[in-house]
C-alpha cells in the first residue's frame, strides 16, 4: 500500500491510496454498514446513508463533527482498478459551505441590501 496527497483545486483535501486488494473488497469495505462501521463509524456521518453513489466506483458520505460548531463535510471515496491488478483509492473531503443555509441578518451591509438604502 502506498499513499499520496494530490492537491485539488475543488477540494479541501485529497488522498490517494494504492491498495493490493481487488476494487470489489474495496467497494465492500466502503458501502457496507457493518465493514464501514470500523473504520469509519455511524457517529462520525450526518446520516447513515450515503449521498450519493455511482455503484462500483464512487459513494459518498456527509460527515459532521461530534464537538460544537458542529461543522459538516463531504467525503467521497472514489475507486477504480489499478495498473498492478488491485485498487486505487481516492479519498476526498469537502467542506460545507453553511453560510448559504443560514439566515443573514437585515442589517449584514451586503452589496444588495446597500443598493437598497
Amino acid at each position: 500500500m502506498s499513499d499520496t496527497v494530490e492537491p485539488d483545486a475543488d477540494a479541501a483535501l485529497v488522498i490517494e491510496y494504492e491498495l493490493d486488494a481487488p476494487p470489489e473488497k474495496v467497494w465492500r469495505a466502503v458501502t457496507i454498514p457493518a465493514l464501514r462501521e470500523r473504520w469509519l463509524p455511524d457517529s462520525d456521518l450526518a446520516g447513515a446513508e450515503p449521498e450519493s453513489t455511482i455503484t462500483g466506483e464512487e459513494v459518498r458520505y456527509r460527515l459532521r463533527e461530534s464537538e460544537p460548531p458542529f461543522r459538516e463535510s463531504h467525503v467521497t471515496f472514489r475507486i477504480e482498478p489499478n495498473e498492478a491488478g488491485g485498487t486505487r483509492f481516492r479519498i476526498i473531503q469537502e467542506t460545507c459551505d453553511i453560510r448559504e443555509k443560514q439566515p443573514q441578518p437585515a442589517n449584514s451591509n451586503r452589496r444588495c441590501l446597500m443598493r437598497a438604502a
